[in-house]
Parts: structure tokens; C-alpha cells; sequence
């Protein structure tokens, strides 16, 4: 069981207001809150189901508690907290990229992508089925603008800007501004999930932690927003995957939990001396050691590891690098699959858009050498919303 900070150490305070947010707070904690407030011990599982599973956005709203005890929780500092979508900007392909208000003001991105970007295709998990059948289902027919979803994808991040600086990516530009809490990690999926009236347990929803931010440079947030998510709102975590840069210390320490997602390594390069010049804070940790640390992660059934790998136009992506990679992944001693993205372009980010020809030869060759490969779909490109490209943009 995830261990949590008590009581006196809530994850998140605005002192200026006497406001602590509910949203953020374990089953454990909520305990300590009934009990401070001397309220019946059953209030806290309440509070829990109404946080969670109702996904209220007010005390009002919580009407298996009396209105005494919902006025008490009031004058004693305690609000929802859930995270507000302040603005959203729909694409013509039906993706959603909402601007996520936190308590304290601050904002981030959040992606909800209809029918997914086929992520998860081939990684062996449930998902990967629906995504394949999707396809199959789909085959020959015309992309229509915001189609009904089958299945649906939510892009969630995980820090206030980024401390990685990815070369190519727009979210790099931000800077480090802070981490996020487990309440406004988890709270974005909850705006999106009450946005889109969704149904966990009926409607078929897939998380995957590749927003804003370097999730294991906020390794205890991030998991305590895992604990939130599957014990609290009931998504399974083979629905969820979370995306590394290559944070060494960050997946020893998942390869010893218990509730994991699903895990992705942005490779980005077949040797170290690419990857760190387009990856800068790989400097510290080299490709042979993050394999060493990736084979210690246990896999499920079927389950592969996932490499993520951005196409930069004469970068990364030549025949000769297809090559260094389907041996490098070969030798890994790794089940291992690999998903392409073709770059998304951003104002003052100096790469190009691979040439499409050059797509089809780096995927076939690593089909032909037996290492699975697929193409990740780019959603919302007009708005801003595909992969590398979240910056808060507000227009």
C-alpha cells in the first residue's frame, strides 16, 4: 500500500486564504480530517466516494453528508479543490486541449483525444485490442471532425512547465515553474472525465501521463496521483502509461512497485551521442544503464516495453539510425516495441518535419529486423495539442 504524508503534511495549502483542498487527500488522510473535526469515522468514506467516484466539484454537492457536516467542512478551510478547465480549443479532428486552472492559479495543459492516437498499439495490454479492432473496424473510411468516441485517450501532465529541455519540444520553453499535487494530477482527469460525462467502468478510457512535466522529477506526486486514480476513481492502471525521458533513479524506483502503469522510454536516438544533444539531461544517465534498469520492471502478460521516438528530419532519422536502433533494441534484451512520432512543428524550435518517404523506410526496416513499430497518430496540430507541443497557449 502507497504510504502517504499525514494530516499535518497536506500536499497542498493556499496559507494566504486558510483554504486546504479535499481533492489530493487518501482515504488515510480523510480519516484524519473526520477525526479532527470530531465527525462520525463513516464520514470519511463519504467524503471519499463523493471526491472520487461522484467527482463533485463543490461541498454543496455532497449531499450524503448532512448540511451541518458540509458547513462545518466549509468553516474549517476545506473546499474541493478540483483542478478548472478555464479554457478549451477544440480541433478539426475532434481533440480537445483544455488551459487546467490550478487552486493557486497557476495552469496547465490537458489533452482529451477521441478514438486515441494508437499508443497502444502493440504493447500487449487491453488497450492495444481495442485500438487494433478500432482500426479494423475503421479501415477505408473518411476521418470525419469530431467523431463519437469508441474509446477515448486523456494527455495528463504532471509539473508546471519542465525542467528536461527537450531541444524539440515547446514545452521546454516554460522553463521549471513547480511540480504538481497528487490532487491536481488526478484532478485533471476528473475535469475532463465531468466535462465529457464519462462513465469509468463503462466507457473505455486510457490515461497516459505525457502532458507538461517529467513525471519521475515528481516521482511521489505522481505516484500518489496512480493511488488516487485506481483506488479512488477506479481506472485500472494497465489503462494507464507514464512516459519517461530516462530518469534513472525515477525507474528503479517504479520497477519496486506494486500498482504500476504501463511504462515508455522517450528514446528519441539510437546512440548517446544524438540523444544527448537533442536531450541534454541525458548527459547524466546512458542508454546501456536505462536498459539495465528497464529489465528490471516487471512485465505483465504479453506486455512490452514501450520506446518512444521523436522523427527529426535529418536528426534521427536516416536509414542508418533505423538500423543502430533495431540492433540496439534486439540486444536489449527487452520485449520491446516502438512508437514513431513525426515531429510536430512549434515557432522557434530549429528541426524539420522528417519526409514521409523517410517515415515508411525507418518503420519498414525495423518491421523487416523484428522489432514491432507503429505510428503515432498526431492529434490537434491546429490547436497546439500534439505531442511537444503544450506551452499554456491561450489563443
Amino acid at each position: 500500500m502507497q504510504s502517504f504524508p499525514q494530516f499535518d503534511s497536506l500536499p497542498f495549502k493556499n496559507v494566504e486564504n486558510s483554504i486546504e483542498p479535499l481533492f489530493s487527500l487518501s482515504l488515510q488522510q480523510l480519516e484524519g480530517v473526520t477525526a479532527r473535526l470530531s465527525l462520525e469515522p463513516y464520514r470519511s468514506r463519504q467524503i471519499w466516494q463523493a471526491l472520487y467516484q461522484q467527482r463533485v466539484s463543490s461541498l454543496e454537492e455532497m449531499t450524503a453528508l448532512p448540511k451541518s457536516v458540509r458547513e462545518l467542512l466549509g468553516q474549517s478551510g476545506f473546499q474541493v479543490g478540483l483542478p478548472r478547465i478555464a479554457q478549451a480549443f477544440v480541433s478539426t479532428d475532434g481533440t480537445e486541449r483544455y488551459l487546467v486552472t490550478c487552486p493557486d492559479g497557476e495552469t496547465v495543459e490537458t489533452v482529451w483525444m477521441p478514438n486515441g492516437d494508437d499508443g497502444e498499439l502493440g504493447d500487449g495490454s487491453d488497450a492495444a485490442a481495442e485500438d487494433a479492432e478500432a482500426n479494423s473496424a475503421t479501415a477505408g473510411e473518411q476521418a470525419e471532425p469530431a467523431i463519437p468516441y469508441r474509446r477515448a485517450t486523456i494527455c495528463v501532465s504532471s509539473q508546471v512547465g519542465c525542467a528536461v529541455n527537450c531541444q524539440f519540444c515547446l514545452t521546454a520553453k516554460l522553463g521549471m515553474k513547480r511540480n504538481l499535487t497528487a490532487g491536481e494530477i488526478a484532478g485533471q482527469v476528473a475535469a475532463v472525465l465531468n466535462r465529457h460525462q464519462v462513465r469509468v467502468g463503462r466507457d473505455r478510457i486510457n490515461l497516459v501521463f505525457m502532458g507538461m512535466g517529467e513525471p519521475f522529477l515528481n516521482y511521489d506526486n505522481f505516484m500518489a496521483a496512480v493511488h488516487l486514480l485506481v483506488e479512488g476513481m477506479g481506472i485500472p492502471e494497465s489503462r494507464m502509461t507514464v512516459s519517461t525521458s530516462g530518469i534513472l533513479p525515477g525507474i528503479e524506483r517504479f520497477a519496486k512497485e506494486k500498482l504500476r502503469p504501463k511504462l515508455a522510454l522517450s528514446l528519441n536516438a539510437p546512440n548517446d551521442s544524438i540523444r544527448e544533444s537533442i536531450m541534454p539531461i541525458t548527459r547524466k544517465w546512458k542508454i546501456d544503464d536505462l536498459l539495465v534498469a528497464l529489465r528490471e520492471v516487471p512485465l505483465r502478460p504479453r506486455e512490452r516495453m514501450t520506446f518512444e521516438y521523436v522523427l527529426l528530419g535529418g536528426v534521427n532519422d536516416r536509414l542508418q539510425d533505423a538500423r543502430e536502433l533495431s540492433a540496439l533494441l534486439r540486444n536489449s534484451g527487452l520485449p520491446a516495441k516502438v512508437n514513431l512520432i513525426v515531429w510536430n512543428p512549434g515557432p522557434d524550435i530549429p528541426y524539420r518535419m522528417p519526409a514521409p518517404e523517410d517515415v515508411a523506410a525507418f518503420q519498414q526496416h525495423l518491421i523487416a529486423s523484428g522489432v514491432p513499430a507503429f505510428l503515432r497518430r498526431p492529434r490537434g496540430r491546429d490547436i497546439y495539442a500534439a505531442c511537444g507541443q503544450l506551452k499554456r497557449t491561450v489563443e
